[in-house]
């Protein structure tokens, strides 16, 4: 069976914190160097303990000693000795740069683990991580370091997706590296995943890819013996199987290695049947697993000699092996329960020592609270008479300040009296000038409106006559009729504007009247034909509004006379929901609307001025060839 383990090579140490830089002055730096390289711990923390008695003039190089303490205990595993220089690296803390914190964090996360506190480790681990740059190639030996230790913590919790995770970054940051060791390392690592998920093709691949990089002797051995034993329990290849467990073996091979290896080969005996075979290499494995410790392989040893005893007929052996096996297997029950209780006890005196803080710190904050509520109230008192005599100050200041300002106030409404009176008078002046203005404009507008509609007309009738001189197509003396009628017209509108009469028409027979009367004499001249609809106007508007809609029509339908060349003119008007809406349309040759000046002379310009100042909107739609669309809406109320 394949060892369900990480091997010896595979073990986390902290990172090795030696700075000779720091401490030159130090004449035994070196040898504390090559005693820590040599694992002389003891002599290393003789001279250690030396070293922390001299007064130096920088924490820094406490900082230092204390950091190798702490590697020292860790290697001696004395625990409660590395909790304690970690608290002291603590003090530190305001003077640690960014690496001597990210070996900090490291450092607690190896201590967490080493006393079984995994969720602490991860933590630290996790925390160290933020700190060493994955583009730093300085802190690419720490980083190895720490995703190896992470996936060993996911393999303990049962976490095969975080475990995989990690032990991929520790293989791909160990060949950025370039150390053959640590590929050869995570690819070991790797294959071990592998067959732990039962996937012995996979994990073949990876033990034999670790043998082609550089590897210890003993763990090579150690790759050896598990590419044996997966060849012995997965594929059934016995001569493969011993082939590569005796390769494993030599001088440099650990105890535990050599234990699996005798247990590996004592299967392939037992396949042949040859008992004895099994027996002597059950012996060696049993002697070399006693000479490591290792209670889960021995009490399979001790399982497998029973049966072989019993196999070979020697039952007496067979019941001595398996009474060793019972009496290790209840030990090891017992040792179990035993760890059990002290771990529920251990959690019980945490979790007692935790409610005894909690109540001090309760009672602590009970006396806080006493304590700053005396002091507030005696900073309350102390501002509140403060804050009575500021206010004092400031009532009497308002108080006079408010007399003074009645006495600008009296001064300023004197002057606003005269500034009133003067003010009055350039409105007076400006009201004269403004209505002079706006009667010239009126006038204008009447003239513009009126009679050029009616000339326009009567242009039409003159070019008739003329044409009809020669061809006779119309009656003449009718039509001269209709010419001495519209300079009647003409003569009777400018004598309207002279008396200020420019309701005209529309006073009497109101703007769809007027329209429809417009419309049929400019139709008479047969040059252009006029169309009125209308919908919805059943009463009179405003006279105000008519007059106003009927000067932008009259202006719009000269415009198409003069300008647009067209046969056919649509004038639709209609009421609904107290809006006027007016429609006009001619088949003339359009313009580029792009091109209009609405502030040029009185043409649209003044007409989209009209439209606003009733509130409404204009709007036009031309193209070149097809004609032109006017549109206006005018609210009623």
């Amino acid at each position: 069976m394949l060892r369900k383990k990480i091997n010896l090579f595979l073990l986390l140490f902290p990172v090795f914190l030696f700075s000779q830089e720091e401490i030159q002055e130090i004449k035994i730096k070196d040898s504390i160097g090559k005693l820590i390289k040599n694992r002389e711990v003891s002599s290393a923390l003789s001279l250690l303990n030396k070293l922390s008695e001299n007064e130096f003039d920088s924490n820094n190089k406490y900082l230092v000693i204390d950091k190798n303490l702490y590697y020292c205990y860790y290697l001696k595993k004395s625990f409660d000795s590395c909790k304690l220089t970690l608290n002291k690296i603590k003090r530190y803390s305001n003077e640690l740069n960014t690496d001597n914190l990210s070996d900090f964090y490291l450092n607690k996360g190896y201590y967490f683990k080493a006393i079984n506190k995994l969720d602490s480790s991860a933590i630290y681990f996790t925390k160290s991580l933020e700190y060493y740059q994955e583009d730093n190639p300085k802190h690419l030996k720490n980083r190895i370091n720490i995703y190896s230790g992470l996936a060993a913590i996911h393999r303990l919790t049962s976490n095969k997706e975080k475990q995989l995770f990690y032990l991929e970054k520790y293989l791909e940051s160990s060949k950025k590296s370039g150390d053959s060791y640590k590929i050869g390392a995570a690819l070991n690592n790797l294959g071990v995943y592998y067959d732990n998920e039962e996937k012995p093709e996979t994990s073949l691949i990876y033990f034999k890819k670790s043998l082609k990089y550089k590897l210890r002797k003993k763990n090579r051995n150690s790759v050896l013996q598990n590419i044996g034993s997966i060849y012995l329990n997965h594929f059934n290849n016995i001569d493969s199987a011993s082939y590569y467990n005796k390769k494993a073996i030599n001088q440099n091979t650990s105890k535990r290695t050599l234990a699996y290896i005798h247990r590996d080969l004592s299967i392939i005996a037992k396949r042949k049947s040859n008992y004895l075979e099994e027996n002597k290499e059950l012996l060696s494995a049993l002697k070399n697993i006693r000479q490591d410790n290792f209670a889960e392989l021995e009490i399979k040893l001790l399982n497998d000699l029973s049966q072989n005893y019993k196999n070979q007929g020697n039952y007496r052996q067979a019941y001595n092996y398996l009474n060793k096996f019972n009496q290790l297997n209840d030990s090891l029950k017992k040792q179990s329960l035993i760890e059990k209780v002290e771990e529920i006890e251990t959690k019980y005196q945490t979790e007692k020592k935790e409610k005894e803080n909690l109540k001090l710190k309760q009672e602590n904050l009970v006396s806080e609270t006493k304590r700053k509520q005396n002091r507030n109230l005696l900073i309350g008192s102390f501002l509140f008479i403060l804050l009575g005599g500021i206010i004092a100050i400031l009532a009497l200041k308002n108080s006079k300040r408010k007399q003074k300002l009645a006495e600008q106030e009296t001064e300023l409404e004197t002057q606003k009296n005269l500034s009133l009176i003067k003010e009055q008078e350039i409105n007076t002046i400006n009201a004269m000038v403004n209505g002079q203005e706006k009667e010239r404009k009126r006038i204008a507008e009447d003239l513009h409106d009126n009679l050029g509609s009616v000339l326009a007309t009567l242009k039409l009738h003159f070019e008739n006559l003329k044409l009809n001189r020669e061809k006779k197509h119309f009656n003449q003396d009718e039509l001269y009729e209709k010419t001495e009628k519209l300079i009647d017209e003409t003569y009777l509108k400018v004598r309207s504007i002279a008396h200020v009469k420019n309701a005209g028409v529309i006073a009497n027979q109101g703007l769809l009247s007027a329209i429809k009367m417009m419309s049929d004499k400019i139709s008479s001249a047969n040059k252009i034909s006029i169309e009125v609809l209308d919908f919805g106007l059943n009463k009179r508007l405003e006279n105000n509004i008519e007059i106003i809609v009927f000067r932008i029509v009259q202006e719009l339908i000269t415009n198409i006379i003069k300008h647009a060349e067209a046969s056919n003119v649509s004038i639709n008007l209609s009421q609904y929901d107290n809006n006027l809406n007016v429609i006009i349309e001619d088949n003339g040759k359009g313009f580029d609307i792009n091109k209009i000046n609405y502030n040029n002379g009185m043409g649209l310009g003044s007409i989209k001025t009209r439209v606003k100042h009733l509130k409404g909107d204009f709007d036009i739609d031309s193209t070149l060839g097809k004609g032109t669309s006017i549109i206006f809406n005018i609210p009623l109320t």
